[in-house]
C-alpha cells in the first residue's frame, strides 16, 4: 500500500493531550510514524496531504449503532419495518452515511435481521461497500409478548428460560455475529411505566452470558430500571445502554466493574425527542413527557459515573425519523452541555474509549504508532467546539485503515 504523508496539522491523539503541531505517515493500513514536518522526508511514489493546519484525530466510534433502522439525514422513513428489499438498501445507505460523518467504527445495538450486520459488516471488511468498523449484532430479544422494546420478527425468539436463551446465543453464534442484544427492561418511549419492568429473570441473563463467554461473543442490554442494571452486572453484560434510573447500589456495582463494562447512555435520542415537531396525525406528547425525567436523572447519574472511572461513551439511538442516521455527532455536544464534558473529553469517548468498546484498545482509536490509520482531518478545532463535527464539509478527509475515503483532494500531490 502507497506511504502518505499528513503534514501541517495539529494532532489529536485521542487521549485528551493538548494538540501538537506535527505530521503524521501511514502505510498499509497503519500509522507507522508521528513527528515533527521536518523530520519527515519525502519519499518517492508517497501520497502526501497538506493539512494546512487542521486537526488531525481518529475517527469517530459509535457506541450505540443502529444500522438497519431506516431513517438517514439522506432518506427519512415513516415507517419502522420495511419491506426486506428496501431495509438492505436502508442499511446500506446509512453505512455509508455514518463513514461519511466521520464515523468510521460503530458499535451495533441491534438490527432487523438476524444475519444482515453479520452480511454488511463482511462487505464492508472486503471493501465492497462503503461504511464503519462494525460489531455485528442481530435481532434485539425481549420475550414473545413481553413489554420490550419491539424491534422485529421474533422468529429465533420465542421461550423462556435458561435453555432457550442458551439455544438463542448459540443460534447467534452460528450466524456469525459478534453481540447478543437483550432487552431486560422496558421502555417508557413505548409504554408508559414500562422502563420498571423486568422483562427476564437473573437466571435467563446469566444463562445468555454464560453461553455468549463460550462463543466468544459480547453481551449488550437494554438496561433502564436500577434493577435491570443489578442483573445486567451480576450476570455478566459488557454493555449497558441508558440505565436512566440507576440507583446509588447500581452506582456502586457499576464503579466495581468499570475495567469490564461500557455504559451508554443514548441521550441523543431523547434530546431528539423533546425537539420533534411531528405532524399533526401524530402523538408524540406521551414520549416527550417520559423524556424529561431521563433527561434529569442522566444530568446527575453521567457526571457521577465519570467522576467514579467508569467509562460512558455517546451513541444515541440514531435511525428515527426524528432522530436520523448521520446526525451521532450531536451526542458529543450532548456530552458536552448536559453532562459537563469538556470538548476533549467527549472527544476521548468517541475515539480512545470507542476502540475500547469494539475490542480494539490496543489498536483502534487513537494516533500513535502502529495503529489502524482511522483519520480525520477536520477544518477546525473540535476540541474548542465539538459543534463543528456535525458539520460533514469540514471533515476534509476521511481515512479507514489507511485508505481514503474522502480525499482533500485541493491537498493531495505525490512527491
Amino acid at each position: 500500500m502507497q506511504r502518505i504523508i499528513i503534514r501541517n496539522v495539529s494532532i489529536f491523539d485521542g487521549t485528551g493531550a493538548p494538540l501538537r503541531a506535527g505530521a503524521v505517515v501511514v502505510r498499509d493500513g497503519r500509522i507507522t510514524a508521528i513527528s515533527n514536518d521536518s523530520e519527515v522526508g519525502s519519499v518517492a511514489d508517497s501520497v502526501e496531504i497538506d493539512g494546512q493546519g487542521g486537526t488531525l484525530m481518529p475517527g469517530l466510534i459509535e457506541a450505540h449503532a443502529h444500522l438497519s433502522w431506516g431513517s438517514s439525514v439522506e432518506k427519512i422513513y415513516h415507517q419502522f419495518m420495511l419491506p426486506a428489499d428496501e431495509l438492505r438498501v436502508a442499511t446500506l445507505r446509512n453505512a455509508r452515511v455514518l463513514l461519511d460523518h466521520g464515523f468510521t467504527s460503530a458499535f451495533s445495538a441491534g438490527a432487523l435481521g438476524d444475519t444482515l450486520e453479520v452480511e454488511l459488516r463482511d462487505q464492508i471488511a472486503a471493501g465492497a461497500t462503503p461504511g464503519p468498523r462494525l460489531r455485528a449484532s442481530t435481532i434485539e430479544r425481549s420475550p414473545q409478548g413481553g413489554e420490550g422494546v419491539e424491534t422485529g420478527k421474533k422468529v429465533s425468539m420465542e421461550g423462556r428460560g435458561a435453555d432457550a436463551m442458551r439455544a438463542f446465543v448459540q443460534r447467534c453464534a452460528g450466524w456469525g455475529i459478534d453481540t447478543v442484544k437483550l432487552v431486560i427492561s422496558g421502555e417508557d418511549a413505548l409504554l408508559p411505566g414500562s422502563s420498571q419492568h423486568i422483562l427476564y429473570d437473573e437466571a435467563e441473563v446469566v444463562a445468555a452470558c454464560d453461553e455468549a463467554r463460550r462463543h466468544g461473543l459480547n453481551v449488550a442490554a437494554h438496561t433502564q430500571a436500577a434493577e435491570a442494571v443489578k442483573i445486567a452486572l451480576r450476570s455478566g453484560v459488557d454493555v449497558l445502554y441508558h440505565c436512566s434510573y440507576a440507583d446509588e447500589e447500581a452506582l456502586d456495582m457499576l464503579e466495581a466493574e468499570r475495567d469490564r463494562i461500557f455504559v451508554a447512555p443514548a441521550i441523543g435520542v431523547i434530546v431528539a425527542t423533546l425537539e420533534a415537531a411531528p405532524p399533526p396525525h401524530i402523538d408524540m406528547r406521551s414520549m416527550k413527557e417520559m423524556a424529561k425525567p431521563v433527561i434529569e436523572n442522566t444530568r446527575r447519574l453521567i457526571p457521577e459515573l465519570k467522576r467514579r472511572g467508569v467509562r460512558v461513551l455517546p451513541g444515541g439511538d440514531y435511525g428515527f425519523p426524528f432522530n436520523p442516521n448521520g446526525r451521532n455527532a450531536r451526542d458529543l455536544q450532548h456530552f458536552v452541555e448536559l453532562y459537563g464534558y469538556t470538548p476533549a473529553e467527549a472527544l476521548v469517548a468517541a475515539t480512545k474509549l470507542g476502540g475500547e468498546i469494539m475490542g480494539l484498545g490496543n489498536e483502534l482509536g487513537q494516533v500513535k504508532q502502529g495503529y489502524l490509520a482511522d483519520l480525520l482531518l477536520v477544518d477546525g478545532d473540535p476540541t474548542e467546539d465539538v459543534r463543528i463535527l456535525q458539520d460533514k464539509d469540514r471533515l476534509r478527509m476521511i481515512m479507514q485503515g489507511g485508505k481514503l475515503h474522502k480525499a482533500p483532494a485541493a491537498a493531495l500531490a505525490t512527491a
